[in-house]
């Protein structure tokens, strides 16, 4: 071998990554000690970019393609290594080729839970799993924050590096975002799409990737909040009666149905005060007095008012309005509490004796 071929086997003329992995996010070409020849090679295949650093400082970046090695397409190289009249000897550089093609389905989850303030439940611990596509938008940023000077960066050391990191933002992100504890619970599937406009300027400017999809798998939160949640839902189902006082007398009703005569007369109450209510908003109040004449017609001209009718009600009638058995009604008229009139076999009670009953 001569010494033409042994100068030319110390030379660099082809540089190019040929990747057969699925899971390599950036590499470094083995030069073997070897410097870079004037005029060289370099390919830069599809989802590829090179990353040219000398001495730790970062020189030229290129995108697909076939490139040549000369003065005029490596500028910052030259300016860095002082070149005075351009590329004509051979140098030595490092050369890191990153994949910007989109990694899917890794996954993240926070190890401890994560403190949530909410407005109705104030501080709540949550812990919550999901996955995340991403890939590399800003290869100089990637390569100073999260790979480092790693010959062959893969995807379960960029899992390892980044897990706190996503967590942490996903935790900036839903604290700033102001989602309540009821809609992280529940609508989790629609989270991740909410976040991601808070989630990206972060993990591009401080880590150089982009996140394509960010997938709230699961929130679970501290069983209390969970009963909340439930109770929340089911008031959601009663209608207008949605208050939670309301609710919770719903259930102490339903509850109390076997506690002899206090639980009967605390269902019996809670009974005329919800039908009282319910009169009320349908506008149905009676006993109330027809207004009086004008005061410029004579009384005595003025036609007979005819005879209101009554507006009777049977004990049975009563106790399905109030919702209350036929025997609590009964209860009430035998102590004259509410004023009834027995005919026949029969007793009926006015409308106007229940509303004043019912006002009391």
């Amino acid at each position: 071998m001569g010494l033409m071929d042994f100068i030319k086997g110390e030379l660099l003329e082809i540089i190019e990554w040929q990747d057969d992995s699925r899971d390599t996010i950036a590499w470094r070409f083995p030069d073997d000690d070897k410097a870079i020849k004037n005029g060289a090679q370099l390919i830069v295949r599809e989802s590829q970019t090179a990353q040219f650093l000398y001495l730790g400082q970062f020189g030229d970046t290129f995108g697909p393609g076939k490139h040549t090695l000369a003065t005029e397409n490596i500028p910052v190289l030259t300016r860095i290594q002082g070149w005075k009249y351009g590329f004509q000897s051979p140098f030595k550089a490092d050369v890191y080729f990153v994949n910007t093609r989109l990694f899917t389905g890794n996954k993240w989850g926070t190890a401890n839970p994560i403190m949530l303030r909410d407005q109705d439940l104030g501080i709540v611990r949550a812990r919550a799993y999901g996955t995340y596509d991403f890939k590399v938008t800003n290869v100089q940023t990637f390569l100073k924050e999260v790979a480092g000077s790693d010959q062959d960066f893969r995807v379960d050391e960029f899992a390892d590096a980044m897990r706190s990191r996503i967590v942490s933002v996903f935790s900036d992100a839903l604290a700033s975002a102001h989602v309540p504890v009821f809609d992280v619970a529940t609508r989790y599937m629609d989270l991740g799409d909410a976040l991601l406009p808070l989630i990206n300027p972060v993990m591009s400017a401080k880590y150089g990737i982009e996140i394509g999809s960010f997938i709230v798998e699961n929130v679970s939160v501290p069983p209390e909040v969970e009963e909340a949640i439930d109770k929340r839902s089911a008031m959601s189902a009663i209608g207008n009666l949605n208050d939670y006082v309301k609710y919770q007398m719903g259930q102490g009703m339903a509850a109390g149905g076997g506690g002899g005569a206090a639980g009967t007369a605390s269902e019996l109450a809670v009974g005329f005060a919800v039908a009282k209510e319910l009169m009320q908003q349908s506008g149905m109040t009676g006993g109330g007095t027809p207004p009086p004449l004008p005061s410029a017609v004579p009384v005595a001209a003025a036609a007979p008012a005819p005879a209101p009718a009554l507006d009777l009600l049977d004990p049975a009638s009563i106790a399905q309005m109030l919702g209350v058995t036929e025997a609590d009604v009964m209860e009430e008229i035998n102590s004259g509490k509410l004023p009834a009139k027995k005919i026949g076999s029969s007793y009926r009670v006015t409308r106007a004796s229940l509303d004043a009953f019912l006002a009391q």
